[in-house]
Order: structure tokens, then sequence, then C-alpha cells
């Protein structure tokens, strides 16, 4: 059976499971549910990426001249964590590098993740720690997809990204091919805001690299959720045609850029930690139901 952790407040109420330390329910005072619950369009809810973002070439992490089988966005999100704690404001979860992991990723790791809820949010702070001797290359990311359309909303229709403190025109989009990082693509901003609508996905996920902004304000005209990071300088929008979600993905590093092939710990974007380091990424989200 799933082992889920369910808390919240006055605010929301929060469901994680062990089995990727993924968010699974997110609701409102209401009961109002702002999370996708995983339908056909898309299996997942909010999934962990570690120790890569997006895809590598041909699946491939080259390190010391030996190719390891690693798969888009890693194993973290396919991995039973441990608790480490649990109340009734939040949760830690702990997966650390095994036999296993160091098949496909060979590295020491300690990746903890922490929820918790109060001032009126859910944050999930991500820790990684290197445990071992060798440098440790990797990247990290946050992947939740929120109901479109939000919860009080008639239809899909109407519904806004805004991306406060942010002074520019264009979004400096890059675009996927084979899953790679490719040609650019300038996306228009009017006064700070970005229409969403299916012909933005066509060709994928936009992918949003060295993203200046630190926060996102995703609205239906009348229900909007916030959303603020730290830590992570790269952010990601991604939703399929029709399906009834939409992905805000603050992130460390992206996928490979298109014709690279390279030693891992060259990558473009990568992040590395000395031998006894540590690093922590966060992100929250503010729910604002219609009314409030």
């Amino acid at each position: 059976m799933t082992d889920l952790h369910r808390f919240g407040d006055e605010a929301l109420s929060a469901i994680i499971s062990a089995d990727g330390a993924e968010l699974r329910s997110l609701r409102d005072p209401g009961g109002q549910e702002w999370l996708w619950q995983a339908g056909p369009e898309w299996p997942r809810h909010a999934p962990v990426l570690f120790p890569i973002v997006g895809r590598l070439p041909n699946d491939r992490l080259r390190y010391r001249g030996k190719a390891h089988r690693l798969t888009q966005h890693g194993f973290a999100r396919d991995s039973r964590f441990d608790w480490v704690g649990r109340d009734t404001d939040g949760c830690r979860l702990r997966l650390a590098d095994s036999a296993a992991t160091r098949e496909t990723f060979p590295f020491s790791f300690v990746l903890d993740m922490e929820w918790r809820v109060g001032g009126g949010a859910l944050a999930c702070t991500a820790t990684v720690t290197n445990p071992g001797k060798a440098p440790l290359p990797f990247s990290i990311g946050a992947h939740p997809a929120f109901a479109w359309p939000l919860p009080g909303a008639a239809s899909r229709e109407g519904h806004s990204l805004l991306f406060p403190g942010l002074d520019q025109e264009v979004l400096a989009a890059r675009r996927l091919t084979d899953g790679l990082v490719d040609a650019r693509e300038d996306i228009p901003l009017k006064d700070g805001t970005l229409p969403v609508q299916d012909s933005l996905f066509e060709r994928d996920a936009i992918v949003l690299p060295g993203f200046p902004g630190r926060r996102i304000r995703f609205s239906s005209g009348n229900a909007a959720l916030e959303m603020e990071w730290e830590g992570y300088g790269d952010l990601g929008l991604w939703s399929k045609p029709g399906a009834g979600f939409l992905c805000l993905e603050p992130w460390c590093g992206t996928a490979a850029p298109l014709g690279w092939d390279d030693e891992f710990s060259a990558k473009p974007g990568i992040t590395q930690l000395e031998a006894g380091q540590s690093a922590s990424f966060r992100w929250s989200v503010r729910l604002l139901p219609a009314g409030d």
C-alpha cells in the first residue's frame, strides 16, 4: 500500500507520498483540489527531478570513459524515499545512493525533501548533500502540475501567467528537439503577462534557461495561485494540448543542448558539490481561491 502523509493548516492541506516524495494533493479550505490528479494524459502529480532535469543524449551519462543509462528526469521520481520525520505541519523524506543507483548514476549523494505548511503557503525544500570524496555533479527540479482550469473557473479559457517584477517584453525561450534543448523562440508578453493557451505547448515544453524572475502567478481572473522559489535559476512551463493541467517548474539545470555529448560533469548548467558540501533549493505555493 502506498505510504502517505496528510497534513495542513487553516489555509491548505496536502498529501505527500513516500513514492518519489511526491505531492499528491493540494486542497484549499473549501476542499477544492488544485493539483492535477494523474489522469490518462499524464500519470503523475508533482515529480521530483533528480539527478538530472530533462534528457541526456541517447539517455547516456558519460563518466570516466564509461556510459551509464540514465533516463529523462532521473530516478528520484520513481524511488521509494525513507521517512525522516512526520508531524501535523509537514514531513521530511530521504533518498541516498545505493548499489542500484550507482549503476546508473555513479556518485554518492543524499537527497532530503522537506514539505511544510505555514504562513498561508506550502513550501518544499530540497537539500542535496555530497557524503563522498569525489565531486557530485547534478541537476534538480520541481515539476508540480496544477489544475487547468483552476478551481471555480468554468473553462480553460481566460487563464494567464503573470511574472511580477519581470521587466521585459518577451520570454527568451528555448524549444526541445527529441527532448534536447534546441532553437530559441521569443514569446511575447503583454504588460508582463502571458495568456495560457494550448498553442504554447504544441512544440512541447517552454524552457527558460537563466530565468531572472523568482515569482509567477497563475490566474483565471478570479482564482489564482502564486509560486516563489530560491536556488533555482531556470524555469520550465509545460502542458499537453487539451489536458487539464499546467506545470510550473523551477529548475536548477535543463536538458542537454542538441549536439552536445561529453562528460556529465561538463554538461552546461550542471551544479557541482565538493565533498561534504550541501545545497538547498526551495519553492512555495500560495492558493488564492475565488472570492478571497
